[in-house]
């Protein structure tokens, strides 16, 4: 039993982080392969039991999970981004939930043939959307304009909402008596009343504490996980099922107070957030039993596609009415609704409890629901990409460059690429640096990089590399391995250092890859163009290739090179491009002086123009 139960753990580790890992080689949504994976290791090949694993304490531990993954949601909401939304958002999970839940509920009765008590419940669990899978879709897509942080926030706020709603409801068809009228009413006020004080209470102890030091800095991540874990039991008890809202409103209060920084606890968050997902959908699609397989059907699909292409974009138009939206921003929104981990507790949770109430076809709600989550994932995980480019919302791989620093020779780099057709920023803190970019037709932002609002500020719609380009070696750095989780760290470049000191003490993983070549530091690439270096482009042929280059200017240091598909890679000290026939190569080469003419030459011009 003990070596069984080892496997079973090792299993569930090894297959959440390999589907996670294998869904981002293969650019498809990892929740897919999570729940494929869990499927196939439970119920078709029996190697994974979590009833038998875990036992009791399975919903609990699950809750939790959803508990963390809730609180980093909450973390990434920023105030002065729902300034801009927020309509939006509030009626989306208000009437947009509405509109999802009748309709959800409609076709479960007419469709599944489910009685009007389970139909309801059902219509409220698939209400919620899925955060875990809504934030890497559109970190891959990168939508222009507010269509993504409206799909981000409603996905993390209508959460709390969905499962406080069938909270109500499963109160309401688990008990009967009229009074339960005025239990449900009152019993929403509480869930908001308490979940909102305990959460904002959290967030106001955990900052004194952070802001009094009276947490060493290794013990600030345990101790923000154990605040999480204290205020969801906190609040649950104190009023069921207001735990994940409190979470949330916890998360949300410290994204946005100024009083101590949090960005460590962020980036912890998102490492255990991985962790929690893969484990979490594991065990849930491994609980499914062989007979849950048996509940899908043809009626399955037919509720599937009422949700997709009826209830969602009822509710996106019906909630956008009056917004200054666009169209296509409404159709790529009504795109994206797919459900994910909270559903999928939820709706486990419900069933257990409703069999233990005795209510009949209990055992329908779990397999449908994982149903509506695997075809959702699959469905706007493989076709949102390209949904969004060709409403141009977003732009497959963007080859465009956010420049960091604004001297005379990189606005010179980014006005060659911007004449080539690619989207370039410039960003820096000097005006006269932006100012000149902006007189020579070059998009450019007078901010700090590291400004908390310049990528809310900031166009990077078809932007996928950084280059920092400052003359300060440490800010080159910091900006690099704070864009590498935007662009990832193979296309965030920095400067090489001035010195090899400053070249040993930067670690790889604190850092972004070096550019252009071994010497090609500010101080260096200043002296090239005083001394009068020009960016220059060549289409390589077979007649004039790289080494002709080299022969007719000598110094030729190479910058980027374009691909006949129309791909830009940028050249580093690795040195792994090779330039080929029929790519375009932008170099920097010095240009050669005419030389002086011969004393002959010069009589023989002179008396060929004596008339």
């Amino acid at each position: 039993m003990v070596e069984h139960a080892l496997v079973s753990l090792s299993a569930v580790v090894i297959l959440g982080i390999a589907a996670q890992w294998l869904g981002w080689r293969v650019r498809i949504p990892s929740i897919l392969l999570l729940l494929v994976f869990g499927i196939v290791a439970g119920p078709i090949l029996g190697w994974i039991h979590p009833g038998e694993l875990l036992g009791s304490l399975l919903y609990p531990v699950v809750s939790l999970a959803v508990a963390v993954i809730l609180f980093e949601g909450g973390l990434s909401l920023s105030v002065k981004e729902f300034r801009a939304i927020g309509g939006v958002v509030a009626w989306l999970v208000t009437l947009g939930a509405g509109i999802t839940w009748v309709i959800g509920t409609l076709a479960a009765h007419w469709i599944l043939g489910l009685d009007w008590s389970l139909a309801i419940l059902l219509g409220a669990v698939l209400v919620v959307t899925g955060p875990t899978v809504i934030g890497p879709m559109l970190r891959f897509i990168r939508p222009t304009g507010q269509s993504g942080a409206i799909l981000k926030w409603e996905g993390i706020v209508i959460d709390p909402i969905g499962a406080m709603l069938a909270v109500l409801v499963f109160q309401v068809t688990a008990y009967s008596g009229a009074e339960h009228g005025m239990v449900v009413a009152t019993g929403v006020l509480k869930t908001v009343a308490f979940g909102t004080l305990v959460g904002l209470l959290g967030a106001l102890i955990l900052g004194l504490c952070l802001k009094r030091d009276l947490i060493p800095d290794s013990l600030q991540n345990p101790v923000a996980v154990m605040f999480v874990v204290a205020v969801f039991t906190g609040a649950n008890l104190l009023q069921s099922e207001s735990g994940l809202l409190a979470v949330t409103i916890m998360g949300f209060a410290m994204a946005n107070q100024k009083a101590v920084p949090i960005h460590h606890i962020v980036e912890f968050k998102e490492n255990l957030r991985v962790l929690l997902i893969a484990g979490v959908f594991i065990l849930l699609a491994a609980h499914l039993k062989p007979s849950d397989l048996d509940q899908i059907g043809v009626a399955s699909f037919a509720f599937f596609l009422v949700l997709v292409f009826i209830a969602r974009p009822a509710a996106v138009f019906a909630s956008t009415l009056g917004s200054k939206l666009s169209f296509r921003e409404k159709l790529f929104i009504s795109w994206m609704a797919p459900r994910g981990i909270v559903a999928a507790a939820v709706a486990s949770v419900f069933a257990l409890r409703m069999e233990e109430v005795g209510l009949a076809n209990a055992d329908v709600l779990v397999p449908q629901t994982f149903f509506v989550i695997i075809g959702t994932v699959a469905l706007y995980g493989l076709t949102a990409p390209l949904v969004a480019r060709r409403l141009g919302l977003a732009k497959a791989e963007p080859q465009g460059v956010l420049f960091l620093g604004g001297r005379f020779w990189v606005r010179e780099m980014a006005k060659v690429l911007l004449d080539e057709g690619y989207p370039v920023m410039l960003v820096d803190n000097s005006q006269h640096n932006v100012s000149a970019a902006r007189m020579a037709g070059i998009p450019a932002f007078y901010a700090s990089i590291f400004s908390d609002t310049v990528l809310d500020r900031v166009e990077i719609s078809g932007i996928g590399k950084l280059m920092a380009m400052t003359s300060n070696d440490d800010v080159n750095s910091l900006a690099a391995l704070h864009f590498a989780p935007l662009f990832g760290r193979a296309q965030a470049y920095q400067l090489m250092p001035e010195d090899e000191k400053q070249l040993a003490a930067h670690s790889r993983h604190l850092r972004g890859r070096f550019l252009f070549g071994k010497d090609m530091t500010h101080a260096a690439l200043t002296r090239w163009f005083t001394d009068e270096a020009v960016v220059k482009k060549t289409r390589l042929s077979e007649e004039f290739g790289f080494e002709e280059l080299k022969a007719q200017y000598g110094q030729v240091q190479p910058l980027f090179l374009i691909t006949e598909e129309g791909a830009l890679q940028v050249f580093t000290v690795e040195g792994t491009i090779k330039p080929q026939i029929g790519q375009t190569l932008i170099s920097l080469v010095l240009a050669q002086p005419e030389p002086e003419p011969e004393p002959e030459e010069l009589a023989a011009a002179a008396a060929q123009a004596t008339p």
